[in-house]
């Protein structure tokens, strides 16, 4: 049985009308006359009648129709099952940030995975200067970066994340909701900065002041800074993010100060142009918050 048949006499029954049907099926008003007549040959029966230029379905049409359309409907979803696999790679490799990589991928990978269970994932950790490179080189599909423009990527914003102070659970400012950079000044500090415009504020409001803020140890990583803090070395300006578990646990205590506010870090998801759509559509649909 030809499925183009069962089509077309789907679509005269749901439009009424021979001519509608050839126009929405960009065929020929004799060509879906054509299709019908040969699956009433097929099953041996009239399936219309004709009342002028109104057509309605035989009583024998009327017993085929719920398995016409059945028939139907599993040969479109099955088509656009196998359209939706060309357009999913064997392999996705993506590229991210540290911060990403430690705290977002682990939640993120599990649920993509679910998704699309035959999907490879490759995750390349790296800073975002060389994430964009290797997107454009299409040596990575996606990358998790800060945010960039480029006229050659999508570049999407996937997550914001607020930089706040933390402190140890028994320091003196462990449980003030919100202090001055004045008073913090001369408090010992762990200073973590991943260079971005972002930090760059945060030291612009210590330049105010009449002396810089004493730092006794300076980072790149948002893991050493937060574990410093936890071994009692000093307070820190830290993405929220990577201590949401040591918040929880009331080992490490968020404290707002007023200058910094509206402070933070955002990550995009980039790509090319046109591509990876569809799982890009996903990933900020299952957003880590």
């Amino acid at each position: 049985m030809n499925i183009e048949n069962i089509e077309a006499f789907v679509y005269v029954f749901h439009y009424g009308s021979f001519n509608k049907a050839a126009e929405v099926l960009f065929l020929s008003q004799p060509s879906v006359t054509a299709r019908i007549q040969s699956l009433e040959r097929e099953l041996d029966c009239r399936l219309f009648d004709r009342l002028g230029k109104q057509v309605q379905l035989t009583e024998k049409g009327r017993q085929f129709l719920p398995y016409a359309q059945q028939l139907l409907h599993i040969y479109q979803k099955g088509k656009q099952h196998i359209q939706r696999q060309r357009t999913i790679p064997n392999e996705l490799r993506i590229g991210c940030t540290v911060s990403v990589s430690n705290y977002m991928i682990p939640e993120l990978l599990p649920k993509l995975k679910a998704q699309y269970p035959g999907l490879q994932i490759k995750v390349t950790t790296a800073v975002t200067d060389d994430i964009v490179s290797k997107v454009l080189n299409r040596e990575l599909d996606i990358g998790f970066v800060r945010n960039v423009s480029h006229p050659n990527l999508q570049s999407v914003k996937y997550y914001e994340d607020p930089i706040r102070l933390y402190a140890y659970a028994d320091h003196p400012l462990a449980g003030i909701k919100e202090v001055s950079v004045e008073l913090i000044v001369d408090q010992p500090f762990v200073f973590f900065e991943c260079g971005s415009l972002d930090w760059l504020r945060i030291h612009r409001v210590f330049q105010s002041l009449n002396k810089p803020p004493l730092i006794e140890i300076h980072t790149d990583n948002a893991e050493t800074a937060k574990k410093l803090v936890l071994n009692k070395a000093g307070i820190c300006f830290l993405p929220r993010l990577c201590v949401l578990k040591e918040v929880q646990e009331q080992l490490l205590y968020p404290i707002d100060v007023a200058e910094v506010t509206g402070v933070a870090l955002q990550t995009n998801i980039i790509s090319l142009n046109g591509e990876q759509s569809e799982i890009v559509q996903f990933l900020i649909s299952n957003r880590v918050v």
